[in-house]
Formats: structure tokens, sequence, C-alpha cells
């Protein structure tokens, strides 16, 4: 069963390694509401990666702001999260959850999937399978501990951000994934800025807003 939260205190969603802490935000009170509601996933728990990371939390703003719900959550072993870090493979069972719950509870809304880094990852990986409407992958982490080649390339409209003085995914390898896949992304790529977005965040923002603006369902 699902914990209905009281005013200011987390959600928490069945998964499969036990309670999954998450946070549901209405659109923002000054635009008007779409039926949307868009998944945010986050980077690398074993790095101190949670829905609470900046860059998470500044995304699910700009998509607020679009007139989408948000769904933020912590993959097992984060946070309040029940279960353990399993490397990639386990969080896809965590997302497959998060979104059954959401389109049980949100029937007349399109989903979405947005992830930074490590959440990049896990929702590329989904993306087909779960029939996003779009996806929005922020600094995947090409190059790194997970194997990007056998990912089905998403169908979807799909945005890539990417910060050209990446200290931890390198803007390189990045860019000659994307030349190489048979279907590319929408490609939004950000001069000196670090993985984090450090000084950048109203950046991203916008960077955001603009390049999901024409795949937004009609208010």
């Amino acid at each position: 069963m699902t914990t209905a939260p009281a005013e200011d205190s987390p959600l928490f969603l069945p998964g499969p390694a036990g309670r999954i802490e998450a946070a549901l935000d209405p659109p923002e009170a000054d635009v008007e509401a779409r039926p949307l509601l868009a998944i945010v996933c986050h980077p690398l728990p074993t790095e101190g990666g949670t829905m609470h990371n900046k860059v998470v939390t500044m995304a699910a703003r700009a998509l607020r702001e679009c007139g989408a719900t948000t769904l933020r959550f912590n993959f097992r072993g984060a946070g309040q999260s029940e279960g353990r870090f399993d490397d990639g493979d386990g969080e896809l069972d965590d997302l497959r959850a998060v979104a059954a719950w959401a389109r049980e509870r949100h029937p007349g809304k399109a989903i979405w999937l947005a992830g930074f880094s490590f959440g990049a990852y896990v929702s590329l990986r989904l993306a087909v399978e779960l029939r996003a409407a779009a996806l929005i992958s922020i600094a995947p982490p090409v190059g790194r501990s997970w194997d990007f080649s056998a990912i089905a390339v998403p169908t979807m409209p799909w945005l890539v951000i990417q910060g050209d003085a990446d200290e931890i995914v390198d803007p390189q390898a990045v860019y000659a994934w994307i030349a190489a896949l048979p279907r590319q992304p929408q490609l939004l790529r950000m001069p000196d800025t670090s993985h984090f977005f450090h000084r950048k965040l109203m950046d991203l923002r916008g960077a955001l807003r603009h390049g999901v603006r024409d795949w937004l369902p009609a208010a």
C-alpha cells in the first residue's frame, strides 16, 4: 500500500526492495497545468546522489514551470528508500515500480522520464520499455562503469544536455556516442559548465525549458 504523506513529509511508494521514498510536486502556481507527469531520476547513490540533488531539483522545477507534475524518488538504499545499491540493475525495477504507480494514480497524464548522470543511464535504459512520451538525459555517464552500447535507441522526443567542462563524464565521449547513434537526440551543449552545473543552474533551467517546449501536451 501507499503511505499517504502529511504536508511537508515524504511520500512512500511500494517497491521491489521495500518502500521507495518519493516527492510528488504539482505544477507551479502561476502556470497552466498540463496533462503531464515527469519522473526525475537522481545521480549515483554511492557518491551521495539523492532526489534532493540540486541538478535534479532544478530540472524538476523547470518542468513544473512548463506545467508538468514532477515525481522525484530515491533509488534503493538512498535516503529513506529501503534496499541496497545494485549498480543500475535493481534500480531499473525501482523505476518500473515508480512508473507503474504514476500511471495508476495519474492515468490521464503523459509520462516523461528525466535523469541526471546515473539517473540518465537508468531512465535511458527503460525509456522504450516504459513507453515514455519524452526523455531528458542530463550528463549521461557515457564511458564510465555502464554499458551504453546495448541500450535500445529511444524513438520518442529526446533531449541531451551536456556541459563542455564536465570533470566526471567525458563530454567528448558523450558527443561521440551520440554521433554514432542511428537516431540522434536533440543535443544542448553548455559551454564552461561542470558536471554539477556549478554557477550554471539557472542556465540549465532555461535550457531545459527551451528544449522541451515544442513537446508539451496542450494544457
